[in-house]
């Protein structure tokens, strides 16, 4: 009996349309996968992006309003990002500081190195624990944010904040009709260090007000709410007046100008302007009727220059005792932290109307 055998045909190949669409469903079930991985990923690493859909969790983080308010920011600063001088050291650190499953440390995009600074600042976490959560070597730490809080001194100081007359009357709110020559609101504010060993050193940075070592600083505020003049950081055993002298300040004042102070800061003499300040007591008794209303009018608009100088001080690192450590840094850390609210939040007078 014949039989017939067929031939087997291996070098047959499926039709190319048929051939298409399995590259296309390899390639789309290839960026799925991708997709998963990237999402996986930004879920488990501690980035700004995985906190970038909540504005709850960008101001806890870096005390800016919104994601918006913060990228806006960034975009001003990122083309200068390119020329950053970033801190060395001049030797390696023990091996003691590393974090397991740390990356290489060029591996932060410029906006996560910015963000952990932004994180160091507000929350005042220390840099183990950044380290733990961005997984990188807790020199690297050290070095990012002595790196990024001299790059933002020098960027946000170069910006002249300082503005003039016209400027500052054409935002004058209404409820400084009273003051309407009122060119800034003055205030000091101190913040707590360790207590040094040497006693001259104590004798220097305590303060008597605060009862504690302390570092101190002139801030100003524009009538409408913008941060207008940060001074350095001083000595916390320094006069307001003397840091008045100091800080520059007093060039930048004309006689057609006004500055509004407390009662406490006793600085006429010291300015080519007028001061308005609440009356005190003295040796009198009680103040008469206008002297008080006076009184309880200034200190109604200047409570915004509290709020602002609360504000600043809601960046954790200000709320303990700075340690002696950062005395090389703290200048720029804490002028950062005052130039910011401008661009964090804005200004800080939305509803002087109803307050006042």
């Amino acid at each position: 009996m014949d039989v017939e055998y067929s031939d087997h045909d291996y070098c047959s190949s499926a039709e190319p349309a048929a051939l298409d669409l399995s590259l296309d469903h390899n390639e789309d079930q290839i960026a799925r996968l991708q997709k998963q991985i990237e999402e996986i990923t930004i879920s488990t690493k501690f980035c700004l992006e995985r906190f970038a859909a909540s504005d709850d969790d960008i101001r806890f983080y870096t005390r800016f309003a919104t994601h918006a308010h913060l990228m806006a920011f960034w975009r001003q600063i990122e083309p200068a990002t390119g020329k950053i001088v970033r801190v060395t050291r001049a030797r390696t650190e023990a091996r003691t500081d590393e974090v397991p499953h740390a990356v290489n440390a060029t591996s932060l995009q410029p906006i996560d190195e910015f963000f952990l600074f932004m994180t160091y600042l507000s929350l005042g976490l220390v840099q183990k624990d950044l380290a733990h959560r961005f997984r990188i070597h807790q020199s690297t730490v050290s070095r990012i944010i002595n790196t990024w809080a001299n790059f933002l001194y020098t960027v946000l100081g170069a910006v002249g904040i300082w503005m003039d007359e016209e400027t500052v009357k054409a935002h004058m709110p209404d409820v400084f009709q009273s003051y309407s020559d009122t060119q800034v609101i003055l205030d000091c504010t101190e913040l707590r260090c360790q207590t040094p060993h040497s006693l001259l050193l104590q004798s220097e940075v305590f303060s008597n007000y605060k009862s504690h070592c302390t570092f101190k600083g002139l801030i100003g505020m524009a009538p409408h709410g913008a941060v207008t003049f940060v001074s350095s950081l001083y000595e916390g055993a320094i006069s307001d007046r003397e840091i008045l002298k100091q800080s520059g300040i007093v060039s930048l004042l004309k006689p057609t100008m006004a500055v509004m102070v407390d009662k406490g800061f006793l600085v006429e003499d010291c300015v080519p302007c007028k001061v308005h300040i609440p009356t005190f007591l003295s040796k009198r008794a009680q103040l008469s009727g206008p002297e008080v209303r006076k009184t309880q009018s200034i200190a109604r608009l200047r409570v915004h220059v509290e709020r602002l100088i609360r504000r600043v001080k809601e960046h954790k690192i200000f709320s303990t005792a700075i340690p002696l450590s950062l005395t090389g840094s703290i200048n720029q850390l804490y002028t950062v932290a005052c130039l910011l609210v401008n661009y964090q939040n804005g200004p800080l007078v939305k509803a002087w109307a109803s307050n006042c």
